[in-house]
């Protein structure tokens, strides 16, 4: 007994921030951003714009693709760190804006491995012999610009707003072969201050010190996170590998977190994949942290390049340190 997905969707914001905008805002260039990430343009929430509303219309193409109405859904899994507001939780948002009003409905914060987090929460949850669950929304949302600091050139290159979801049901036997083959999640809170929000929660409330100095919006230490990122998601990988008795030459696609190409590279690299098996999309939108690789997912079916039965795996890394990795078969 497990789960299976039976339905993928994902938004991203109208407006387009380009590299070129950038070097109006900040002392960069078009080269040096690719060159270093990748990434050629991102998308931004509007201003009025809240994850909530961008969740909406990820489930709604998710739940479109599963066939699937929002009163059949039961739990409501929503990874964030940029909720509408520090309570409720954003998914009881979600939960009344799309009428699922007979779904169990929480947020989940594990930064950008939490899509991937709230996969094994609801296989958890759903996979009991006497459990209630039998379809849930798991979906990784984010309006990651609204913590970012538009004047640090290190950081504000990076990231995009932007809601992947994904419908998962119970899945009682193997008939059609199509379901989680297993996951595995870890975290390190040693490395608590090298990808953070410094300022905002109650260990520093936000006060006028804090706004001088920008402590309310993310800080990183970029070539520490880069080393112990392909570490910790090429380790998981090969762990959820060796639990499912496959090997890198087995799978159909890698779906890593969109955080920087040099990273993607080296992670397809170490499992011995070619760019053929990788999938990237972060040129087009940048990190958007628990959104990214169900966007990803949600691009790769839609686009037609999986096919039933092939293996698909996902991995993520974020701030914690958290990262994990879940193996699919479509």
């Amino acid at each position: 007994m497990g789960i299976k997905i039976i339905g993928t969707g994902a938004y991203a914001p109208e407006k387009i921030l380009t590299n070129r905008d950038l070097e109006k805002m900040v002392d960069t260039s078009d080269e040096w951003i690719r060159t270093r990430t990748g990434i050629s343009e991102r998308h931004i929430a509007a201003p009025g714009e809240a994850v909530s509303d961008m969740a909406v219309h990820a489930c709604e193409k998710a739940l479109a693709m599963a066939e699937t109405t929002a009163d059949e859904i039961d739990l409501i899994i929503l990874a964030t760190i940029s909720g509408d507001k520090p309570f409720p939780s954003t998914a009881c948002f979600l939960q009344r804006k799309i009428e699922a009003f007979n779904a169990t409905c929480f947020d989940i914060q594990a930064a950008c491995s939490g899509f991937i987090y709230g996969i094994e929460v609801a296989e958890a949850m759903i996979s009991k012999p006497d459990s209630k669950y039998k379809k849930a929304l798991v979906m990784g949302v984010e309006k990651i610009t609204y913590l970012t600091n538009w004047e640090d050139r290190n950081t504000c290159v990076l990231f995009g707003d932007g809601a992947g979801a994904v419908v998962v049901e119970k899945s009682d036997d193997d008939a059609d072969g199509s379901r989680v083959l297993g996951s595995s999640l870890f975290s390190n809170g040693t490395y608590t201050d090298i990808l953070d929000v410094p300022a905002g929660g109650s260990a520093k409330p936000i006060d006028e010190e804090v706004l001088a100095n920008k402590e309310q919006y993310i800080r990183m230490e970029g070539k520490e996170v880069f080393k112990l990122a392909v570490n910790a998601m090429v380790g998981a990988c090969k762990e959820v590998m060796d639990k499912a008795g496959v090997t890198s030459q087995d799978l159909r696609w890698l779906i890593p977190h969109q955080a920087n190409m040099r990273i993607i590279s080296a992670v397809g690299k170490r499992l011995n994949l070619t760019e053929k098996n990788v999938y990237v999309n972060v040129d087009k939108y940048g990190n958007t942290s628990a959104a990214s690789v169900a966007i990803a997912l949600d691009e790769l079916v839609r686009s037609g390049q999986v096919e039933r039965g092939e293996l698909i795996l996902l991995t993520a890394f974020g701030a914690g340190l958290t990262w994990g990795a879940c193996l699919l078969r479509w």
